[in-house]
């Protein structure tokens, strides 16, 4: 059977008295996402009209051209619906998207296929029914925007709008820095960051989840964060015009770092949150005992 050495110098050594968190497996947390061949498809096939709109009239041409850019545009809409919706779905406390990209996407599918549909001696029977089979089977395709909000009953409103703030210039922090990454060329470091990513998407949906945590993760997705973006920024610029290999090993030391406080944070904020639910459950217990309800004399109801 095979077996694993390792040493003091091995990639997978653990570091004396820290904690290393194991290597997280690309695919974790991920879902296939459903802005994929089918939306993009969707760009592909009114590039069919340019043919028709330059060998018509200038009527035509017009109507044409019309259909292909609301066809363009409805492709462009129903990709952004889908991607907000996969937003939406992978996390168990959201706001419903602000604008129903999707069925936006439907609508502006069947008034694209109408002004298709028009032409010489077409009336408008023709072209409604092309409109009306658009709409539907865009809709029957795609399916139809998130209408509610999801996980948010019993949340004050005030303070989970903190929270979504907070959530929001986290992710534009973390955007920079993969995109500064992303400038090198170097896919170890783009695989390193997107790791460390989802360390800290894991900390803003445990935020998410019971907004009462942001008092304590607020000095690591706020400051901490924010200096991650600079150092990544500055590192990048740097490494670009020199490949120094020591700043190299000291900007992944950095990330270690980070990730495994970022970690830490998260299981301690995990943590109170299970003491919290353990005394609330003490705490019903006891009231059920109070009012005299015990497992066996409603075990010995039910028996009787």
């Amino acid at each position: 059977m095979a077996e694993r050495y390792g040493g003091k110098y091995s990639p997978t050594a653990q570091t004396e008295g820290v904690r290393v968190i194991p290597p997280r497996h690309p695919f974790q947390n991920k879902r296939p996402s459903r802005a994929g061949a089918r939306a993009n498809f969707m760009f592909f096939v009114p590039i069919f009209l340019i043919p028709r709109a330059f060998s018509s009239d200038p009527v035509g041409m017009g109507l044409t051209l019309g259909a292909l850019g609301l066809l363009l545009l409805a492709a462009w809409l129903t990709r952004e619906g889908l991607r907000a919706e996969d937003a939406w779905s992978a996390r168990k406390v959201a706001r419903r998207p602000a604008m129903p990209r999707k069925m936006m996407g439907s609508a502006l599918t069947g008034a694209g296929l109408f002004l298709a549909g028009m032409g010489p001696g077409a009336g408008f029977l023709e072209p409604s029914i092309y409109a009306v089979m658009g709409l539907v089977l865009h809709s029957l395709t795609f399916g139809v925007d998130p209408m509610k909000d999801k996980g948010m009953e019993g949340i004050d409103t005030f303070q989970q709008d903190r929270v979504a703030k907070v959530v929001e210039e986290a992710e534009a922090h973390l955007k920079t820095m993969s995109e500064a990454i992303s400038r090198i060329g170097d896919r170890t470091l783009e695989a390193r960051i997107t790791r460390f990513e989802e360390t800290v998407r894991d900390m803003l949906r445990t935020v998410e989840e019971d907004p009462r945590d942001l008092t304590a993760a607020r000095k690591y997705l706020v400051v901490y964060l924010l200096g991650a973006r600079d150092a990544s920024t500055k590192f990048a610029d740097f490494f670009a015009r020199t490949r120094d290999a020591s700043a190299r090993a000291d900007y992944v030391s950095l990330l270690d770092d980070l990730e495994q406080n970022f970690a830490a944070r998260t299981r301690a904020l995990m943590q109170d949150n299970r003491t919290d639910l353990d005394v609330e459950i003490e705490v019903l217990r006891e009231r059920l005992q109070r009012e005299g309800v015990r497992p066996e004399t409603a075990t010995h109801n039910r028996g009787e």
